[in-house]
């Protein structure tokens, strides 16, 4: 593990831990090809092996669960949660917790009892309400079901203490981990998706989010703890010592975190607009982490806080946490970390916004989380190794085209690998994003995108695809129903194939192909960037593809000898290629067919020097039945006439412009 520098390589490489290979948690995470092309494959093995070790945690916890892609849950929907405070007592040489959480929440419909999540195999001591205790029963799906002495009315805001203690997370999942790290004891959690419940009494749905939380730890003294918001009071008893956490937003059970080791503290700041926000990040001793890697933090947060909006918890902190994992996991105001590079910096920075500001409100809509924050990791590229943009995208687009279907909407909540696929919800949902930019334009995307993260009805709350769709609509003023549902929720992508040719005049004409992967989608509509090269120049136009076979001209001014389909790669697509069809022809090159003509007569003008045309039609009686005057441009021109609502027999056409053409010729019917 750690942080490789030199003239090829600048990222992060991403190790699994020994200890870690078999219960490997989030974060799955793309690393944007900053290398060469050797780098590149190692990389993308990497990501793969992280990947893996994120589905086979998520089965674990899938199995025997809910399987409505909503959560995983058996906590009752009759109360909503407003407030935590937790206690902990932990030992980092031992995987044990002892604990009492006071919640605070208020009652949606009249009942004598609720149900929160927790593993059957905790032991809860006690449950205390107004000073008296509580009947209660633990269930083997991991419920736990508290009766109250009398009926409460539908919105009593109300509260209980659940003491408990015991191993959490027997299985192994990954939601608290035990190790050691050069011989010292380390304790971590990580409760993406459903790990919450193993450790801790909870709603461990995508359905509520309390609105703050306070968080004390106690552990051996020669130890530090870690957690969520502002540390407010540190406190040795005896051989103990407590740490104090206050966290003023609201937050979902799954990112709430804990972790205890012999930290090395570090603290910084960064200044945001006229806000100082402070950085606080906890390391190993023995891997120093910190050269460069915070300058790359302060560099990214800038960059979110302007194309973003406000850091979500300005109020607070952010900071990093070592541990053992696979990559990162976007603990609200304190990312865990396995590694430092700078793509993943920026990645899990930007869940801050897309994850935990708002959560998707569904396991389908994940790539509202790993799309946006693989963007943000994109855009950190973006700003500070253009060189690299290119290499990436190409990267990306392999991966996504690895295979020719697959949504970004994941249909199918209960497949562990469908959801958190790196090809589909991270790649393939970045490129959505990256599209949307696209489509919208630098300036509308990024209001669209604040107005997101700003919209009441969302924010610190969660979301689902359609609510991004609104907002973006509501800034931009365009219809993105055709986009959204040929992207996010149809499969595959499309394909493109360009023949072109070119005039005396220098006007091309382009017909543009496509064909698509996956028959969900007959045809995407999108706007496609040109670029026409020729002579040491180039001219850029973008052209709005409505159907394949679809004909533009254009005169760029020079002689063009290559077309370049999507030369910024805007568009995800597999193959794009483009080639001149055509020879010379001759100034005024007159084609007229088909004669007979059953239905439609065609006109085609090649290299026209002349300013107007005058078509007549007559039938054998001198009767004028069409009359047609055409502005020739300079382009090659293709006039179609109906004659299906002729008579049949023999007409006369006849094709005038003053002295340059004067042609007669017998049309059959």
């Amino acid at each position: 593990m750690g942080h490789l520098d030199n003239a090829n390589l600048v990222y992060s490489i991403m190790l699994i831990h020994p200890d870690n290979a078999n219960g490997a948690m989030k974060k799955i995470y793309l690393l944007l090809l900053l290398a060469t092309a050797g780098s590149t494959q190692a990389q993308q093995y990497e990501t793969r092996q992280i990947a893996a070790a994120e589905e086979r945690s998520f089965q674990r916890r899938l199995d025997g669960q809910g399987t409505d892609g909503t959560s995983s849950t058996v906590a009752s929907p009759n109360f909503n949660v407003t407030y935590y405070r937790c206690a902990w007592k932990v030992d980092p040489g031992v995987k044990f917790i002892a604990g009492d959480v006071t919640s605070h929440f208020r009652v949606t419909q009249a009942t004598n009892t609720i149900t929160w999540d927790l593993r059957q195999s905790l032991t809860v001591d006690s449950i205390v309400y107004h000073h008296t205790k509580l009947s209660f029963q633990q269930t083997e799906s991991h419920g736990l079901i508290v009766n109250f002495p009398a009926a409460i009315s539908a919105g009593t805001l109300d509260s209980m203490c659940i003491y408990y203690q015991g191993v959490p997370d027997p299985a192994n999942s990954g939601a608290f981990v035990q190790r050691l790290h050069s011989g010292v004891p380390v304790i971590w959690t990580l409760s993406e998706p459903f790990g919450s419940k193993e450790w801790w009494p909870c709603k461990n749905g995508l359905d509520d989010k309390a609105d703050s939380i306070d968080i004390s730890i106690t552990c051996p003294q020669q130890y530090t703890a870690s957690s969520n918001g502002l540390v407010i009071a540190e406190e040795t008893q005896g051989a103990n010592k407590t740490f104090y956490f206050r966290h003023r937003y609201p937050i979902a059970s799954y990112l709430v975190a804990l972790a205890v080791t012999n930290y090395q503290v570090w603290n910084g700041s960064v200044t945001l607009g006229n806000k100082t926000l402070p950085l606080k990040s906890y390391f190993y001793p023995e891997g120093y982490y910190l050269s460069g890697n915070e300058v790359n933090t302060i560099n990214a947060m800038k960059i979110f806080h302007e194309k973003f909006g406000e850091y979500p918890f300005i109020n607070e902190k952010y900071g990093h946490t070592q541990c053992g994992i696979n990559g990162g996991m976007e603990h609200q105001t304190n990312s865990f970390m396995g590694s430092m590079g700078h793509s993943l910096i920026a990645h899990e920075l930007g869940h801050q916004w897309f994850g935990d500001r708002i959560t998707c409100a569904s396991w389908s809509d994940i790539w509202l989380n790993e799309g946006f924050a693989t963007y943000a990791q994109h855009l950190f590229t973006e700003v500070n190794f253009p060189n690299y943009v290119p290499t990436g995208l190409r990267d990306m687009i392999s991966s996504i085209t690895s295979a020719p279907d697959g949504a970004v909407y994941v249909a199918d909540t209960t497949n562990s690998s469908r959801i958190f696929s790196n090809r589909l919800s991270y790649n393939k949902g970045f490129y959505v994003v990256y599209m949307l930019r696209y489509l919208l334009g630098d300036s509308t995307f990024y209001r669209g995108v604040r107005r997101y993260l700003s919209d009441p009805a969302l924010q610190y709350g969660f979301a689902r695809t359609a609510d991004l769709r609104r907002n973006l609509e509501a800034e931009s003023g365009k219809d993105l129903l055709t986009f959204f549902k040929q992207w996010v929720y149809g499969e595959g992508y499309p394909n493109y194939q360009l023949n072109w040719s070119q005039n005396m005049n220098q006007w091309v004409t382009l017909k543009l192909n496509q064909t698509t992967s996956h028959p969900s989608v007959p045809f995407y509509n999108m706007p496609v960037m040109l670029t026409l090269r020729g002579a040491g120049k180039d001219s850029t136009i973008t052209v709005d593809h409505q159907f394949s076979g679809q004909e533009f001209w254009f005169n760029p001014g020079f002689a063009v000898d290559t077309v370049i389909i999507d030369p910024k790669l805007w568009i995800l697509s597999k193959t794009k290629t483009s080639q001149k069809i055509g020879g010379p022809t001759a100034v005024n090159d007159l084609k007229i067919y088909p004669n007979p003509a059953p239905s439609l007569l065609t006109i085609e003008l090649s290299n026209p020097r002349l300013e107007r045309l005058t078509i007549t039609l007559h039938n054998m009686l001198g009767q004028q039945v069409l009359h047609k005057e055409v502005t020739i441009s300079g382009r090659d021109e293709r006039i179609q006439i109906p004659t299906y609502g002729l008579a049949r027999g023999m007409y006369h056409l006849r094709i005038r412009s003053g002295n340059t053409i004067n042609i007669n010729r017998q049309i059959m019917r």
